[in-house]
């Protein structure tokens, strides 16, 4: 839960973040299309590659402002997060204090049993609420890529991607989970320069600071309060492009991981996500890149009954 109470349940799948044992994702072209492709990108790129079930990139980078070009060559939707662990625990930690817990309380939620499976979650140890989220990308469509920005304090981090398999297992179990040392040394770069400006706000939804335009643009997300929502996941914000026959409800209804069909392969008809940011503390920004065609859009957070709260804003790009 990422909550003083609980977490949600990205962490879980800590556990088995080793090898790819998934049967039904068939090997990924390399072709690619690339999202910000008439975008200039920022100097100091990390290169984050995802083929099938994995995280190829590097060990260790620098802390401060830092941009990361996910490039999602696979057949899933996916997204990173960085996790930020406590000083002294590290995965391993992860697979003896926390993986019992987490299967016991997954187990009983896909079994219809989300009183108990919640119940269960309350067995983690003090630790796991001092992870500190801290960005990452918004969901990402197969063969799109993502470029993100964000600022990192040094420490041991987790990368991960917690969307389910069509069986319900969990991609960070199945490969989706990589240690990253940030390091003391500050990077030297700089937050790029947005062209829209997006408040994100648990109390007053999403909210941006001029009318969104067709082509290249960089969006800023000042994240003003954050909170546990119903399925104690905090705010974040993800572009979607919704073609003719998306459905709305069904939308709003996957993002929510707490529904057994919820965060699962494949993702609703008509759904393409674009990237966004990922869950970060309140107070802190984010940014991410887009080059938009014309068309229907909605910026949507990965919480529950994210309309009503304002965290689901539908719009159009005029030709």
């Amino acid at each position: 839960m990422k909550s003083k109470i609980l977490l949600p349940i990205l962490i879980l799948f800590l556990v088995l973040a080793c090898k790819n044992d998934n049967k039904k994702t068939e090997p990924a072209s390399e072709e690619i299309i690339e999202v910000e492709e008439t975008i200039q990108e920022p100097e100091n790129v990390i290169e984050i590659v995802t083929r099938s079930m994995e995280f190829q990139s590097v060990d260790t980078i620098p802390s401060g402002w830092n941009t990361f070009k996910y490039r999602n060559l696979s057949n899933e939707t996916h997204f990173f997060l960085l996790d930020k662990y406590p000083e002294g625990k590290t995965v391993e930690n992860t697979l003896t204090d926390v993986a019992p817990v987490f299967e016991e309380g997954m187990d009983l939620i896909n079994e219809g049993k989300s009183e108990e499976g919640f119940a269960a979650f309350g067995k983690l140890p003090e630790w796991f609420g001092k992870i500190v989220f801290s960005g990452g990308s918004g969901l990402i469509a197969p063969k799109h890529t993502a470029t993100t920005t964000v600022k990192l304090d040094p420490g041991y981090y987790i990368m991960e991607c917690y969307v389910k398999m069509p069986n319900g297992k969990f991609h960070t179990s199945m490969g989706m989970a990589k240690p990253l040392i940030v390091l003391d040394k500050d990077s030297g770069n700089q937050p790029p320069e947005p062209t829209i400006n997006i408040t994100l706000s648990g109390e007053e939804g999403i909210s941006y600071d001029k009318a969104i335009t067709k082509g290249k643009q960089i969006f800023s997300v000042f994240v003003k309060d954050q909170k546990p929502h119903e399925n104690f996941i905090w705010h974040d914000i993800n572009l979607v492009k919704l073609d003719a026959n998306a459905s709305e409800e069904a939308l709003e209804a996957w993002m929510n991981w707490a529904d057994p069909k919820g965060l699962i392969t494949p993702v609703p008809s008509g759904v393409t996500f674009l990237g966004g940011v990922n869950d970060m503390p309140a107070g802190r920004t984010g940014y991410f890149y887009a080059d938009l065609k014309p068309g229907k859009y909605a910026f949507i957070s990965e919480v529950p009954n994210s309309k009503s709260k304002g965290l689901f804003k539908v719009f159009e790009i005029l030709d």
